[in-house]
């Protein structure tokens, strides 16, 4: 990673971080602290590729489900030929600016260290560069150092700038008079509160509290800058500006998606047709050979010949191929279809998936239990898709973002790209689908229903506060977080937060090593679901050490362990007893759970430890013991 701009290209990186990394936390338009100075991570168009250029990550079903909503939500077309890139990679023997990730200095505002000054001020016009550090000129014998000020200004469309610091401390009887020499100082107590930390200005003796920042009324209104985007125009705003602390968790929110892939024989040639769909759509016999000699045509097709191809063809035109559905669907079908093991059958190197049904006799499966699928071998494709600020969009229960949620809240990687980054990881996992008949039997007892109109009431109480943070910007933002889950995800979100803690003793990784993947469903849907995959993995790595699928035959045993844990918690009775819809903080969105039973590290939740309740799936300090799912020890 390369602070811009800098025009040696042999000069050495200001910092390093991992591939993976730059999909999440660190992704394009993050905030990242260097050791000597604040920078914003470059957006795609500051990605350089050497060597062999970009990795290209090959994920047709993936793309299917992003390309439409990333067309409706105004971001372009994406790729057919390379729609997902892995980040660059770098030499770290011998770096070089022409690969790797500009990273652009922000903010712009710097405080002086003397605690005699604490002058606020421009780096680029009142500061000195030496030795990699700035450095503010105190009195006219005497230099200090100078930091990036921590604080910025953000608004819920995700644009990013310098909070408008002499404009603020001016605010008041000085608007229609502003000072012309102005002289900032940024004041602060000892306890860094906001109320005892002001901007002043020394010329004129006005000044702000912090504190005021935070009035709706007050804010002042957000121009549109991208600084990720380098000298990208500002686009039309009318949100609310907020003062935003620049390591606060808030500040950044990637939007990931993801899906696993699943290839067979019969869908190989599907996604191979898929892949080149806008150009082959149009082939007949005679057209086919002249589009085979276009070079992404003829990658797609070498392993098919004419006839299937064109058969695939007409069968995608007449709708017998359906163009795939929800991810989380497809891969819910997929595991459920998976016959048992045949006597010396394994995985090939060239296998991305390699899954089969644990052959244990339905009467032998712990109560509840529909099958439990071991898969010795999973690929799982992750991308960037945007990122938020402020608040997080919350994707649905198939892991996707509508295309409203894209146009509106999400802030683009890049101002002219037609690809997204993304990572693969090898691992493996276990799949647990409940029996669907025990699964609605539960949902219609009356312990349930009352539970679950007290977790809605907390979820309402949860929105109202929602649409309140959000508000105040343009007509056309949405105000409205993602639907209420429904009973049935917190009774599967809270058993995989169990059983993931439960295994970790056993399996050989750490709990912060796992995660999960829920499919959910309603049983008025087409594909009613109920089911959870736990997995592992790591990106660049072909494999993991098969201490998670090895813990299938033991399943009776963690889901003891993950009872235990589930029925006493260390807090108790105040977390059994606590009540989302009459909580006075901000914990409207979860039960019956704390740290001291079911959150775990928020890298290996979905859902960043909401929609939990523990009562749903053990009985439960002053919860009814029939609104659990396992009102028995397996």
């Amino acid at each position: 990673m390369t602070r811009s701009p800098r025009k040696d290209p042999h000069v050495k990186p200001n910092g390093a971080i991992r591939k993976s990394q730059l999909l999440g936390a660190f992704g394009p338009g993050a905030m990242v602290d260097l050791i000597d100075d604040a920078v914003v991570i470059g957006g795609l168009d500051h990605w350089s590729f050497t060597g062999k250029g970009a990795r290209s990550i090959s994920a047709p079903r993936l793309r299917e489900a992003l390309a439409p909503a990333l067309r409706n939500a105004g971001r372009g077309e994406l790729s057919v030929e390379h729609p997902f890139r892995e980040p660059p990679t770098c030499d770290d023997k011998a770096p070089s600016q022409q690969c790797g990730v500009r990273a652009l200095e922000f903010p712009q505002w710097f405080v002086c260290q003397n605690p005699q000054c604490r002058a606020l001020v421009r780096g680029r016009f009142a500061l000195e560069r030496k030795a990699d550090h700035w450095h503010h000129q105190c009195t006219s014998t005497h230099q200090s150092p100078a930091v990036p000020v921590r604080f910025v200004g953000a608004c819920a469309r995700g644009h990013l700038q310098d909070w408008p610091w002499d404009a603020f401390a001016h605010r008041g009887p000085h608007d229609g008079d502003p000072c012309p020499m102005a002289n900032l100082a940024l004041l602060e107590g000892t306890s860094g509160d906001f109320s005892e930390i002001r901007v002043v200005c020394r010329t004129c003796g006005t000044g702000q509290s912090l504190v005021s920042a935070s009035i709706p009324e007050t804010r002042p209104t957000c121009v549109g800058h991208r600084p990720w985007l380098g000298n990208d125009e500002p686009e039309d705003c009318e949100e609310g500006l907020r003062l935003l602390v620049r390591t606060a968790s808030n500040g950044y929110f990637a939007q990931i998606m993801s899906a696993l892939s699943l290839p067979s024989g019969d869908s190989a040639l599907e996604d191979a047709v898929a892949s080149i769909w806008d150009i082959v759509a149009t082939a007949d016999e005679h057209a086919l050979p002249v589009f085979r000699r276009i070079p992404k045509v003829q990658v797609a097709l070498a392993n098919f010949s004419d006839a299937d191809v064109l058969q695939a063809i007409e069968a995608r035109r007449e709708g017998k191929i359906a163009v795939p559905g929800p991810i989380r669907t497809e891969e819910f079908q997929r595991f459920v279809a998976q016959p048992e093991p045949r006597p010396g059958e394994h995985p090939t190197p060239k296998d991305d998936f390699f899954a089969r049904r644990l052959p244990v006799p339905a009467a032998e499966l712990p109560l509840g239990f529909e099958r439990i699928v071991v898969a010795h071998k999973l690929r799982e494709v992750r991308a960037q898709i945007g990122f938020t600020r402020l608040e997080p969009i919350t994707a649905d229960l198939e892991g996707e973002y509508d295309a409203t949620s894209l146009q509106v809240r999400a802030a683009p990687l890049g101002s002219d790209t037609d690809w997204l980054p993304a990572i693969e990881i090898h691992g493996e996992g276990l799949f647990l689908q409940l029996r669907e008949v025990d699964v609605v039997a539960w949902e219609r007892r009356d312990a349930v229903r009352e539970r679950e109109r007290e977790l809605r009431t907390g979820y309402e109480a949860w929105a109202t506060l929602f649409r309140a943070r959000a508000g105040g910007g343009s007509n056309d933002a949405p105000r409205d977080p993602p639907p209420f889950p429904g009973a049935r995800y917190f009774l599967l979100h809270s058993l995989a937060h169990l059983l993931l803690t439960a295994m970790s003793l056993e399996c050989g990784y750490a709990a912060s090593a796992l995660r999960e993947r829920i499919y959910c469903a309603s049983a008025q849907s087409p594909v009613p679901m109920a089911a959870i995959l736990l997995m592992t993995g790591t990106p660049g790595a072909e494999g993991t050490l098969g201490g998670l699928a090895d813990q299938a035959v033991r399943v009776r045993a963690h889901l003891r362990r993950a009872f235990d844990m589930g029925t006493l918690c260390s807090n108790d009775p105040v977390c059994g007893a606590h009540s989302p819809a009459t909580a006075r903080s901000d914990r409207h969105l979860e039960g019956a759970a704390c740290h001291g039973c079911l959150f775990i590290a928020e890298c290996s939740c979905e859902r960043f430890n909401a929609f939990l309740d523990r009562a749903l799936v053990v009985p439960t300090l002053g919860q009814p013991t029939q609104a659990a799912f396992f009102t028995r020890r397996p």
